[in-house]
């Protein structure tokens, strides 16, 4: 496998691609460059405005330089313009359980906590329409035990800490990028800012105890960075760069921009230039007279880019300023910019070859200038912030994921704070109620699960990601919600008693109560109802059940005592009375019965529902039907050693534990989540057993 490097410097005129990689003594071998100018002004002021333009210039600079190396490149680093560019600068601390020797990957992640603080910081101030994303960092100082150090790899810590300034862009500058080179066929392996990039070769780490500026004239921008006390300390940009400068000549010479550029380019190394105008016409004019041309312009541009220096620098000057980029080129440049910083003009400089000394260049036509300083940035970039994370789209939102090889659906939507509960099925609104002091649940209708897709493709959310993959997840719908009467319960349905009236058996259903109520069977039961089977009838509702009269002025008995229409009547009880009409008692609701099975009543006169020898003739039945059950015995897990109790479903998957213990899903800043069942890697939807242990932690890199 290739360990080549392929960077991309996307700029407003000129795409500048570089292949290479580090040797042994840690220098970087280009072995492949090509650079090749915008067909037209699809890109301004470093923003890409015809995307399919840039795309294809983007693949002719690939395709180029896969013949020059032989090999298909596939992913590349990119940089890209600080254009409404936005900077952060914190302090991020780390604590071990117990001191520690600092890794390479602990220094990454501290990074990246770094970083992610920095977003929320910047979310939480953000007064503009745009979202920002991380295009870049830089770390101002690193701390070992709260003192000051300059690196902290290999040295034992209890605690370590960074002074980090992130950068951020606009998401549709960054989306831009994205789309242009996915044009090309290519990934994006690291992405940087342009300043960082140019300031890593220009100015060395040993020159930044110094305060100096670094300077990157482009063709649309000009990128600005400061270094003091060894660290790179603010970046900022203007809009102005080269391409006003070549604006200038067309209109004054009657050229197209292609040729003004030209003519610009041939001033700074040619005494004379010659042109042919729109006319047609061939035109030699002395570079001299291009230089007074654009003076002007470049006396606005220098002064503003003094202005922005001194705003980043506290209000003040710095002690040295090095230019890189071809706009910076022109003649008069570093001089005009001496005199706006107040600096004698031996130090204001171009730098071009002497800070590519640890570079080789394979190709002998390749000059080292300040052009190529910031294409080489790029892929030296790779090796300082190579991610350690991939980035996704989530429901057309741009995610960046810890890549830990182990990377599903289900943590993207997890990191996206996409609700657990619309991964999954979801019943309708379900009716909690007790029947005869035993709760019950009746439970809606079973909705739709999600619908996940990604790169169009049918998934589900164990589906392994990829680099910029395109995840869409449909959230799952809820059922209809529960509707259940009384005539559905068993105990109304099955449940019946009998009495003995006038020596005949009769069977009649229970009557049942709802809170307190006699409702009809087509009573819809309501949230939080409370049910109860009644054991006993009245004289008048036996009466009124066997459809008959019965005449008041004889005597009525119930159990062989003098009784009236209201006195109750339970299982087995005997009623003696006479009817006004004479019924037709037959079938299964009245049969012959010996008078000798009556039993002895063994109670004082019954006085209502209570007493207890009614309780203890009841039979309680389960509910057999399908959408409503008793409530699942509440299922106890170990979590992290504590004990935690789930309830109130009839089964749980992994992913429901997160309903009762207190594990915010989004605060994974740049780390792995660790799931565990019984010590084995847990999935997201894998079923829960009673007494199973489970560990939920991020992980410490």
């Amino acid at each position: 496998m290739s360990n080549n490097v392929f960077g991309l410097d996307i700029g407003t005129r000129n795409v500048v691609g570089t292949v290479g990689y580090k040797n042994e003594d840690d220098q970087f071998v280009v072995i492949a460059q090509y650079n090749k100018e915008h067909e037209t002004r699809a890109m301004l002021d470093g923003q890409i405005h015809d995307i399919g333009r840039v795309g294809r210039t983007i693949k002719k600079v690939k395709e180029a330089l896969e013949e020059q190396t032989r090999e298909t490149l596939s992913d590349v680093c990119i940089a890209a313009a600080g254009r409404v560019l936005k900077t952060v600068t914190t302090h991020i601390e780390y604590e071990y359980p117990e001191e520690s020797v600092v890794t390479d990957e602990d220094i990454h992640t501290l990074d990246l906590l770094g970083v992610e603080k920095a977003q929320n910081i910047l979310k939480e101030n953000n007064d503009t329409q745009y979202k920002f994303y991380c295009v870049g960092y830089s770390v101002v100082k690193y701390y070992l035990n709260d003192e000051v150090f300059i690196n902290l790899e290999a040295h034992k810590a209890m605690k370590i800490g960074e002074d980090i300034i992130a950068t951020f862009l606009p998401e549709d500058v960054v989306d831009g990028l994205y789309s242009a080179v996915g044009q090309a066929d290519l990934t994006v392996a690291n992405m940087t800012l342009e300043p960082i990039a140019a300031i890593n070769v220009a100015i060395p780490e040993n020159f930044r105890l110094l305060n100096i500026a670094l300077v990157d004239v482009g063709a649309g921008t000009s990128d600005i960075s400061i270094t003091r006390d060894g660290s790179i300390i603010a970046y900022g940009m203007i809009p102005h760069a080269g391409d006003e400068l070549t604006e200038v000549i067309v209109q004054q010479y009657l050229v197209d921009f292609t040729t003004a550029e030209s003519m610009k380019l041939a001033s700074t190394t040619e005494d004379e230039v010659t042109y042919k105008d729109i006319m047609s016409i061939s035109h030699t004019i002395p570079s001299k007279e291009i230089w007074d041309l654009v003076e002007p312009v470049v006396d606005r541009i220098t002064g503003e880019i003094a202005e922005k220096i001194r705003e980043l620098n506290g209000d003040k000057t710095v002690s040295a300023c090095f230019v890189v980029g071809g706009g910076g080129k022109i003649h008069g440049f570093t001089e005009h910019l001496a005199d706006h910083l107040e600096l004698p003009y031996e130090r204001v400089a171009l730098r071009g070859e002497e800070v590519l000394g640890d570079v080789v260049f394979e190709q002998a036509e390749i000059k080292k200038d300040p052009l190529i300083v910031t294409p080489v940035g790029i892929c030296l970039n790779y090796y300082d912030q190579k991610n350690n994370f991939i980035m996704v789209h989530f429901n057309g939102e741009r995610l960046k994921l810890y890549d830990n090889n182990h990377l599903t659906v289900v943590d993207a939507a997890l990191t996206a704070g996409f609700p657990n509960d619309a991964l999954f099925p979801k019943r309708g609104t379900p009716i909690n109620f007790t029947v005869n002091g035993a709760q019950r649940i009746a439970r809606g209708e079973a909705g739709d699960s999600a619908v996940v897709t990604l790169n169009g493709e049918p998934a589900n959310i164990n589906t392994p990601l990829e680099p910029n993959c395109e995840i869409t997840i449909t959230p799952s719908s809820a059922g209809s919600d529960a509707v259940y009467t009384v005539g559905q319960l068993e105990e109304y349905r099955n449940s019946s008693m009998s009495f003995v009236v006038n020596g005949k058996r009769v069977t009649c259903p229970k009557f049942v109560e709802v809170n307190g109520i006699l409702e009809p069977e087509s009573y819809r039961i309501k949230e939080g109802d409370v049910i109860e089977t009644r054991g006993y009838y009245t004289v008048a509702q036996v009466a009124e059940f066997l459809d008959v009269v019965i005449d008041e002025n004889h005597e009525i008995l119930v159990n062989n005592k003098t009784a009236n229409m209201d006195t109750l009547v339970y299982e087995n009880f005997s009623l003696d009375c006479v009817f006004d009409n004479d019924p037709l008692l037959e079938g299964e609701v009245i049969e012959e019965y010996n008078k000798d099975d009556v039993p002895e009543d063994k109670t004082e006169e019954n006085t209502g529902a209570d007493s207890e020898n009614v309780v203890e003739s009841e039979t309680k039945s389960e509910p057999k039907s399908d959408n409503i059950n008793t409530i699942d015995v509440a299922l106890r897990v170990k979590v992290n050693g504590e004990d935690v109790i789930l309830h109130g479903k009839s089964g749980y998957i992994f992913v429901d534990i997160f309903d009762f213990i207190d594990f915010d899903l989004k605060a994974g800043e740049g780390r792995a989540v660790v799931t565990t069942i019984n010590g084995e890697n847990a999935q997201y939807s894998q079923p829960l057993n009673q007494g199973d242990v489970l560990e939920i932690y991020w992980k410490e890199n």
